[in-house]
């Protein structure tokens, strides 16, 4: 499936390259200026990048689900993010909503 069509990137493409960047350091923070950075890219209208974060968060689940045999200690990253997405996007549009009224 094509995820950037700016620069014409399937989502395969950005998969191995998140995979290929955690064989180098699993631990490492993946975003996705990272991932392009790596694939001699970058981000043109930027209007991919939040289905290549839900593409770094699955993969890097599945990656250390795939590498560590402890599935208890894993956490959802997924569920980690979105629950943050909901806590501080909602207060970014609260104060540009607050900034808006006191104009």
């Amino acid at each position: 499936m094509l995820v950037c069509h700016c620069n014409i990137i399937t989502e395969k493409e950005i998969e191995q390259t998140i995979v290929r960047l955690l064989d180098e350091d699993p631990w490492q923070l993946i975003v996705p200026a990272k991932v392009y950075h790596a694939m001699h890219k970058r981000g043109r209208c930027c209007g991919c990048f939040p289905n290549v974060v839900e593409t770094i968060i699955r993969v890097t689940e599945d990656y250390h689900a795939r590498v560590h045999t402890g599935g208890a200690d894993i956490v959802s990253h997924l569920d980690r993010v979105r629950e943050l997405r909901g806590q501080y996007g909602s207060r970014t549009h609260e104060r540009r909503q607050a900034g808006h009224r006191a104009a």
